[in-house]
């Protein structure tokens, strides 16, 4: 099933629409921390899987005003743009340095040349596309071998022991249609089914992601509370230290407390459950000993090093 009279299926076109909603949304909070630089490669890994879904969906179709050639070239150059970008997101999200020949060099010269001889030059000169394919996808499909074997080689390396090799495995896990695209291409699978597989593991990507995130935020806000509970610890230590250096009593510093919080005699009476009377005596008591002549300067002497 079509939709809008194109060759793009219906299940391609839900995917999305899914996904561009989510790509905005996803936006909206890297623009506000531009320093999250594993949301920057998880939206570039977005837009990559968009505009693939756009160009396999839509490319190639005798309808369209593009020529086939150019189609073609467009539909096939954007899976060669997403699969070549799996070993950079990984190198880069999980740091795996054993990736970084083959996240700079190695898809340039295994993935985009091939890609430039056969399918830009080749299908231009030539007008064969099996044999285009067959010969235009060997190396890519070897070279993904090859990355599948490399990628999970480097997790078990750098993540031996630790508890986050379970996201590195579980992402590698969902990478793989992606890797393998090529293969895709040699078995001449249709559209649903290339576009179930590949989204299929890009959703749970994304769920890997969202929990990730969740939790690295989760750890930024209990630093944050342990960091708010060391200054008020720190602010009660100093203003005990400074009653004791005024020479106040603990009457006098229950007071003192209430009064630097801005409340009424009245109100600190209340608190305190003694009379008004007595809340302003213990005032004058610590008005003279902190040499204050009134409640502003009260609070600046309690706040204040001797």
């Amino acid at each position: 099933m079509t939709v809008f009279g194109t060759e793009m299926h219906l299940v391609t076109f839900i995917f999305v629409v899914c996904e561009v909603l989510f790509f905005v949304s996803q936006l909206v909070l890297y623009l506000q921390k531009p320093s999250e630089e594993n949301r920057k490669y998880y939206l570039i890994l977005l837009a990559l899987l968009i505009i693939y879904n756009i160009a396999g969906g839509l490319f190639p179709d005798p309808d369209l005003a593009l020529s086939l050639k150019l189609q073609i070239n467009l539909a096939y150059g954007a899976g060669f743009a997403m699969g070549a970008y799996f070993p950079f997101y990984f190198y880069k999200v999980f740091d795996l340095e054993d990736l970084r020949w083959d996240a700079r060099i190695g898809i340039w010269l295994f993935l985009f040349a091939p890609f430039f001889l056969f399918f830009c030059v080749g299908l231009t000169l030539l007008d064969d596309l099996p044999t285009i394919l067959w010969y235009g996808l060997a190396i890519p499909l070897g070279y993904a071998i090859y990355l599948v074997i490399r990628i999970f080689l480097s997790i078990r390396k750098k993540f031996k022991g630790y508890q986050h090799s379970l996201d590195a495995i579980l992402t590698y896990s969902a990478a793989l249609p992606w890797v393998l695209l090529p293969l895709f291409s040699y078995v001449d699978a249709s559209q649903l089914v290339e576009v179930l597989c590949t989204n299929g593991g890009f959703i749970f990507i994304t769920f890997l992601f969202i929990r990730k995130m969740i939790y690295e935020n989760r750890k930024v806000f209990e630093k944050l509370d342990d960091i708010d509970l060391k200054q008020r610890i720190d602010s009660t230590t100093f203003f005990s230290q400074r009653c004791s250096e005024l020479g106040l009593t603990k009457r006098e510093c229950e007071v003192a407390e209430q009064v630097s919080q801005g409340l009424t005699s009245k109100e600190i009476a209340d608190v305190l459950s003694i009379s008004e009377r007595t809340v302003n005596k213990h005032l004058q008591t610590i008005y003279k000993k902190s040499e204050s002549k009134n409640r502003v300067e009260l609070i600046n002497s309690l706040n204040s090093y001797s």
